[in-house]
C-alpha cells in the first residue's frame, strides 16, 4: 500500500480544465452527457466549453472574477464550470432551490456580479429579483430547450411554455447562444493551480452563517486523482455514471462530474430525484457507477416499483453526505448485486477524505480508510490538541492536498478550523482501528450529554434501523431535568408496517444500554431533509426548542 508521503511525491498538480481537454482528445466520439435522451460527445462538450470560455472572456471574465452557477443538473453546468476555470475565473455554486434572500446573501459574500441560470421561471425569477436589488450586474440565461431531444423539445414548447420566463432584451441579460458567437477558442491564461481558487463552495450553514470554502485547482485536482485511484476497477471510456445528486453540491461535483470526466464516462444527468425516472434511466443507459446518499438507496430498497426494473448493470456505488445504515447497504447490494460502500468527506476537503475499498475488504459501519495521500489523527474533544491513543474516541483531523486553502474572507474561522501544521478539524468524533479503518460515532455538536455520559445519536439510529418496520430515523437531544439531556427519536415507518413506541422501546432494550434508550419516540409520515436529500436534524431541534419555549410561557 502506497504511503501518504509516496502518493504526494508522485502527485502532479494541474489546472482542472485540462482533464476535460484530455478526455475530449482521448474520447472525442464517446458520449459525455445524456440529458433525457439527448447526448453530447466529449468532442462536442469540449467545443461548447471553448466557445463559452471565449464568450466569457469577451465579457471580462478572467483571473479573480467570480461567476455564480445557479443551475440544475444539465449540460450547462458542466459547460460553464470548465469554461470559467479554463480562463482563470472562479466558480461559485448556488443551489437553485435557494430563496431570494439566500441567493442575495451568498452573491454579496462571494463577490459574484455575474450569474448563470436557466430560463425556467422557478429559477430565473428569483435570480432576476436579486439582480433588481443591484446585487448582480449580469445574468447569463441558458435555454431549457437546448437540452431536450427534438420530440421532447416540441412537447415542452406545446405544453410547458408557461414554465419559461420572459427574458428582457437588454444589456443585463446575455443569452447562451449569443455568448457562443464570440469566438471558437479563448485566449490562453496562465493558472497557478496551487493558489488559484477554482471553486467557492459554501457550507450548509447548519451551525451558523454559511462560509465559502476556497477550493483551489490543486485541491480539486488532488481529490479527482484520489478518486481515480479508489475507482481503479473502473474502465476508462466505458463507464456510465448516474448523476442524480446535484452538481452544486461538492460531493456530486467531484464524484459525479469530475470523476466522470477523468474516466471519460458518460454522465446520465437527472435534473432531480424522481424514483421512476431514475430507475428508467438506469435500465435505459445500463448505468455502471452510481454515487448517492443513503436516503436515495433507501427509497430504491423500499419501493414496490423497484422489482419491475433490472438494476444488475450497476457495479460500483459510493454513498456520501450522511452515515450509511448497515441494513440499507446490505439490502441494496442484494437487490442489485453491486458493491456499495460508505465514504466520508467535507466541503472543506473537496470533499472526499476516506472511503471503503471497492472490494471484499470493505467494512460495513466504517467510513473506510483515508484516501491516498491523506493522513489522519484523533484528538481530545475538550482541548482539541492532545492526540488520543489508537482505538480511543476523539475528534477526527485530516491532512492532505485536498484540504481547502481556507474560508473566503474569514481568517478567524480558518484559524479555528485548520491547525498550524495543516490538519483540518472535522467536528466528527470517531476512532481508527489497527487496520486503519475509521469508525465515526457522531458529530461533536450532536453529542447528547446524559448524566455525564456521552451518548451518540448515530449509535441509537443504527439500532433503530435494525427494526424491519423502520424506514428512516433521526435522533436528537432534548432537555431532561434529571439527566441534563436525553435522546428523542423521530421515526418514519415503511409503507404497510405498524409499530408503537412501546414496541420499539422493547426491541431496543436488546440493542442499547439503559442510558441510550430514547426517552421519547415520535412517529412521522415524513422526516425533514436537506436540499441534497440528507436527513436533517436542524428543523427538529428548532421544533423541540419552540415547543418547550411555548410550554414554559
Amino acid at each position: 500500500m502506497t504511503s501518504a508521503e509516496e502518493w504526494n511525491a508522485a502527485f502532479k498538480v494541474r489546472p482542472i480544465h485540462e482533464y476535460l481537454d484530455n478526455s475530449a482528445e482521448r474520447f472525442g466520439d464517446r458520449p459525455a452527457a445524456d440529458f433525457m435522451g439527448k447526448v453530447w460527445s466529449y468532442r462536442e462538450m469540449g467545443d461548447l466549453v471553448d466557445r463559452t470560455a471565449a464568450g466569457l472572456q469577451a465579457m471580462g471574465v478572467g483571473p479573480g472574477v467570480h461567476v455564480g452557477l445557479c443551475l440544475p443538473n444539465t449540460p450547462f453546468y458542466t459547460i460553464f464550470y470548465f469554461a470559467i476555470l479554463k480562463i482563470g475565473g472562479t466558480v461559485a455554486n448556488f443551489n437553485p432551490l435557494y430563496v431570494e434572500r439566500e441567493i442575495a446573501f451568498q452573491a454579496r459574500d462571494a463577490d459574484v456580479r455575474i450569474m448563470v441560470t436557466m430560463d425556467l421561471k422557478v429559477i430565473y425569477d428569483k435570480v432576476e429579483n436579486v439582480r433588481k436589488e443591484r446585487v448582480l450586474d449580469k445574468i447569463i440565461v441558458c435555454p431549457m430547450t437546448f437540452c431536450l431531444p427534438t420530440i421532447k423539445k416540441t412537447l415542452f414548447s406545446l405544453f410547458k411554455r408557461k414554465e419559461l420566463a420572459a427574458i428582457p432584451q437588454d444589456e443585463a441579460h446575455i443569452r447562451f447562444e449569443d455568448l457562443q458567437s464570440k469566438g471558437s477558442k479563448p485566449k490562453p491564461v496562465e493558472i497557478d493551480p496551487e493558489e488559484t481558487i477554482a471553486v467557492l463552495q459554501y457550507t450548509g450553514g447548519t451551525t451558523g452563517v454559511p462560509k465559502g470554502a476556497m477550493l483551489t485547482h490543486k485541491n480539486l485536482c488532488a481529490n479527482i486523482e484520489q478518486m481515480r485511484d479508489i475507482f481503479e476497477k473502473a474502465q476508462p471510456g466505458e463507464e456510465k455514471m448516474l448523476c442524480v445528486l446535484p452538481f452544486f453540491h461538492v460531493f456530486a461535483m467531484t464524484v459525479g462530474q469530475n470523476l466522470s470526466v477523468i474516466l471519460g464516462a458518460e454522465m446520465v444527468l437527472q435534473p432531480r430525484f424522481e424514483l421512476k425516472m431514475l430507475l428508467e434511466s438506469i435500465v435505459r443507459k445500463k448505468v455502471t457507477l452510481f454515487p448517492g446518499v443513503p436516503t436515495i438507496y433507501t427509497a430504491i430498497n423500499n419501493s414496490h416499483e423497484t422489482k419491475k426494473y433490472d438494476l444488475s448493470s450497476i457495479n460500483l456505488c459510493i454513498s456520501g453526505g450522511a452515515p450509511l445504515p448497515v441494513e440499507v447497504k446490505e439490502n441494496f447490494e442484494k437487490l442489485t448485486g453491486c458493491i456499495l460502500v460508505e465514504g466520508y468527506g467535507l466541503t472543506e476537503s473537496s470533499p472526499v477524505a476516506a472511503v471503503n475499498p471497492l472490494d471484499e475488504n470493505r467494512r460495513a459501519g466504517s467510513i473506510g480508510r483515508p484516501v491516498p495521500g491523506t493522513k489522519v489523527r484523533f484528538v481530545d474533544i475538550e482541548d482539541r490538541k492532545t492526540e488520543v491513543a489508537q482505538g480511543e474516541k476523539g475528534e477526527l483531523l485530516i491532512h492532505g492536498q485536498q484540504v481547502m486553502k481556507g474560508y473566503w474572507k474569514r481568517d478567524d474561522a480558518t484559524a479555528e478550523t485548520i491547525t498550524e501544521d495543516g490538519y483540518l478539524h472535522t467536528g466528527d468524533v470517531g476512532y481508527q482501528d489497527e487496520d486503519g479503518f475509521i469508525y465515526l460515532v457522531d458529530r461533536i455538536k450532536d453529542l447528547i450529554l446524559c448524566s455525564g455520559y456521552n451518548v451518540y445519536p448515530r449509535v441509537i439510529e443504527e439500532a433503530i434501523y435494525q427494526n424491519e418496520a423502520v424506514d428512516e430515523t433521526i435522533v436528537i437531544a432534548i432537555p431532561d431535568e434529571y439527566r441534563g439531556q436525553s435522546p428523542k427519536a423521530f421515526v418514519k415507518l415503511k409503507d404497510g408496517h405498524s409499530l408503537t413506541a412501546g414496541d420499539l422501546k422493547a426491541f431496543l432494550k436488546d440493542h442499547l444500554s439503559a442510558i441510550e434508550l430514547p426517552r421519547e419516540i415520535e412517529f412521522r409520515d415524513e422526516l425533514p431533509k436537506t436540499m441534497v436529500g440528507k436527513l436533517s436534524k436542524k428543523e427538529l431541534v428548532e421544533e423541540e426548542a419552540a415547543k418547550r419555549a411555548a410550554a414554559a410561557a
